[in-house]
């Protein structure tokens, strides 16, 4: 085994036979789809926040799972416009896809008043009208992307669809046209998971409004198929932020009538809970999972769910796999003592001490 620590450490012959092999794999991608059967390939940035997105990568590609990366210079595309026919409970399938565009387009317009009402009146126009020739004939070549709305909303007649299309412009004909493609990926693996880390600022809030709606889109498919979809969310609290919110909430209350179960996933308790939609997310779950919290979330948790001292004690320098576990009106709390001799604790741990010397990642 060659241990690599610097790009120094190649010769410039070795560099130029990597750039060539690399510029085969993205040209001549299906020479090598199999390359790395029975392989598992780790990426380590070491930077913080990435450990607990590499262990879900990791845990994808050991299960079979897919991950898809979203970011300004990925070439993996889902195309925001996507729709399913059994996309809503109502005959006409655009009522929640509108609901949805809405919500796009009061993200990138940005005001703080939102959308104003002719604003979104021209908005569900365009969307009926955009739809229309895949609605006759739903064909995957006829499903609209993001520009062909952005086209329909300049052909209006009121200034406010044109001021829309300008604030779109940057997404579909600009530098942040990161979703205006269409979808490429194959997302009907039985685990797929969505990483949009490398999105930016500008993009991440219509990042997670289009990979929620992305997920509705397979709720729906499932249900027809009688399957339950599972949707894990990690960083949760951020969905409930801004023009984001009530979109999640929307989704969050779809999911569990649809035949969803939705796992929200943070360690940012106070942002969690300084949301206005925190009330409607409890009311419409029926299970939360309560590690060890720190001193000032401790007491904003026991205000919000009616924890007595001596249940919050058990949260209180708590031990690993120590908490507190809600179900209805029921509070219990738990010891778990996961086996750490088991493949499935390999695959979720993210300690490098967990982990034996064959199984250690180098590079």
């Amino acid at each position: 085994m060659r241990h690599l620590m610097s790009p120094l450490d190649f010769t410039t012959a070795e560099l130029e036979r990597l750039f060539d092999l690399a510029n085969d794999i993205e040209w001549n991608p299906s020479r090598y789809a199999h390359a790395c059967d029975g392989k598992i390939l780790a990426t380590c940035f070491y930077e913080p926040s990435t450990r607990t997105r590499l262990s879900f990568e990791s845990a994808m590609t050991r299960l079979g799972g897919q991950v898809i990366k979203i970011s300004p210079t990925s070439r993996q595309y889902v195309n925001p416009m996507d729709l399913n026919l059994d996309y809503s409970d109502d005959e006409n399938p655009l009522s929640l896809k509108v609901d949805f565009l809405l919500s796009f387009c009061d993200i990138v317009v940005g005001s703080k008043d939102g959308l104003q009402p002719v604003e979104k009146t021209v908005i569900d126009r365009c969307v009926r009208l955009v739809y229309r020739q895949y609605l006759e004939d739903p064909r995957p070549e006829n499903m609209p992307i993001l520009e062909d709305l952005y086209n329909l909303l300049l052909k209006q007649e009121e200034k406010e669809a044109h001021f829309i299309a300008t604030a779109l412009e940057i997404y579909v004909t600009g530098s942040l046209n990161v979703f205006n493609h269409r979808t490429n990926v194959d997302i009907h693996n039985r685990i797929v998971c969505y990483d949009i880390k490398e999105l930016g600022k500008q993009l991440k809030q219509l990042g997670m409004l289009v990979i929620q709606d992305q997920v509705w889109n397979r709720v729906t498919v499932n249900r027809a198929a009688g399957k339950t979809t599972r949707y894990y969310v990690d960083e949760f609290h951020l969905l409930l932020k801004g023009e984001l919110a009530a979109w999640s909430v929307e989704i969050w209350k779809r999911f569990r009538k649809w035949g969803g179960i939705s796992t929200g996933v943070t360690q940012n308790i106070k942002d969690l809970l300084a949301s206005r939609e925190i009330e409607n997310i409890l009311e419409n779950s029926d299970f939360i999972l309560m590690l060890n919290q720190a001193a000032g979330d401790r007491q904003i948790l026991a205000k919000q769910l009616n924890i007595s001292p001596h249940q919050l004690s058990y949260v209180t320098h708590s031990g690993e796999g120590e908490g507190l576990l809600f179900y209805g009106s029921v509070i219990l709390p738990f010891v778990d003592r996961f086996p750490r001799d088991t493949e499935l604790y390999r695959i979720m741990t993210t300690k490098l001490s967990d982990l034996s010397p064959s199984q250690e990642v180098q590079a």
